[in-house]
């Protein structure tokens, strides 16, 4: 099997459990491919938890699962040293981030010190408990999943937290047709007769895939077009007065490094070996809505970041 065998089947796989979000799926797949971490927001029940669960079903791998609650400790997720008394030494005793796919379910309902714990781990790949360094699996990706609706109780992400995420996902509620098609599914499910999901993907076909991946060719055009779309959130007086009265603070430099890797790993699942225009603009909204900070003025008019990101693929051309 090669490595684009590997990944088209596993997005086959996740499009028949995860009925009608193969936007979702894709941007799973390419948060995957690019070695990132992705922050998927949207209402209970829409299939946020079962996309990763179902990833980790068709990959060889560790699955972990933090649900975050006020009162969880940065030590149960990073672990911690354990004193062992018949031994009379401590042992290091890894928490959940050490899996290779790790759910972090309601992540705006840990503290703040248990969200930087998490975000330094996601960062530095290792974690570092009473001076020793202890490295994170090769393949690691944190789905951290939010509730838009629910804030009490809860403790949103900085914005400079979120620049660590490589995509922002919103996750809408499916269509009526697929509505009755998931219905289908989890009775089958819950009947044994669903459909048994293909043997798991070995870690190294991922690898494999994301060589493949890092070898995209991006001409110097498609460069400069992700240099503008990020030099346009930074300078929206540029491309008319309603960017610049919705724009407050544009994308950090991780922006543009972002937009390339996922353009690049979208090119590949569409077995491009180059970057195109459409593929930056493809992952443009995931990459970007959560690095750019709206005004008030754009909050009081109801705007959303996505929607201020496409008004800025309308006015940003490329060359």
């Amino acid at each position: 099997m090669t490595p684009r065998e590997a990944i088209l089947r596993i997005s086959d796989s996740m499009n028949a459990s995860v009925i009608g979000q193969q936007t979702v799926v894709e941007r799973i797949l390419v948060a995957l491919l690019a070695n990132g971490h992705l922050l998927m927001e949207g209402l209970p029940g829409v299939a946020k938890t079962r996309s990763i669960k179902t990833l980790s079903r068709l990959i060889e791998s560790d699955f972990s699962r933090v649900q975050f609650t006020p009162d969880l400790l940065p030590s149960d997720v990073t672990g911690s040293d354990i004193y062992r008394e018949q031994t009379g030494t401590f042992d290091f005793q890894p928490g959940p981030i050490f899996g290779n796919l790790v759910l972090g379910d309601e992540i705006n309902r840990a503290p703040a010190k248990v969200q930087a714990a998490l975000l330094e781990a996601m960062e530095e790949r290792q974690v570092t408990v009473a001076g020793k360094t202890h490295r994170l699996p090769d393949l690691f990706l944190v789905l951290a999943t939010q509730n838009p609706i629910e804030q009490e109780g809860t403790y949103p992400l900085p914005e400079a937290q979120m620049d660590r995420f490589l995509l922002y996902v919103h996750v809408p509620y499916p269509d009526p047709a697929n509505e009755a098609a998931i219905l289908r599914l989890v009775r089958g499910e819950k009947a044994g007769t669903a459909a048994e999901p293909p043997p798991p993907v070995p870690q190294q076909l991922i690898f494999d895939a994301r060589k493949e991946v890092n070898a995209v060719h991006v001409a110097d055009a498609a460069e400069q077009y992700i240099v503008d779309l990020i030099t346009a959130t930074r300078h929206p007086e540029r491309f008319g007065d309603d960017l610049a009265k919705w724009i407050r603070l544009g994308a950090s430099p991780r922006g543009t490094i972002a937009l390339d890797a996922a353009s690049r790993a979208h090119a590949w699942l569409h077995g491009q070996d180059f970057v195109s225009p459409e593929n930056i603009r493809a992952v443009a909204p995931a990459c970007l809505a959560h690095r750019i900070h709206l005004s008030y003025q754009a909050e009081a008019a109801g705007k959303t970041r996505t929607e201020v990101v496409d008004a800025l693929l309308e006015k940003v051309v490329a060359v």
